[in-house]
């Protein structure tokens, strides 16, 4: 029987690292603002914040953030090594 070797014991932990998923979020919600921001901005709205769609700019931060951790998991992904089970 043959020992495990690094390669064999070692994967990436893709779509299970929690950058992945807080890119996720963060990017629904900055969908969501992007969408409020274009189809219901009214004129109250832009008094109250100075005249600046505050959604529509929200938004386009928070998908940016997104992105960028999203492009951290891909380029520096976490490695999880397994250990073997000892057998009985």
């Amino acid at each position: 029987m043959s020992t495990p070797t690094k390669a064999d014991s070692a994967h990436k932990a893709g779509a299970f690292d929690i950058r992945t998923f807080i890119a996720l979020l963060i990017g629904i919600y900055g969908i969501v603002l992007i969408v409020m921001g274009v189809l219901s901005n009214s004129d109250t709205d832009m008094k109250k914040t100075g005249d600046l769609n505050i959604n529509l700019w929200a938004g386009i931060g928070m998908l940016v953030v997104a992105i960028l951790f999203q492009a951290w998991a891909m380029w520096r992904p976490i490695v999880v090594t397994e250990v073997p089970a000892e057998e009985d």
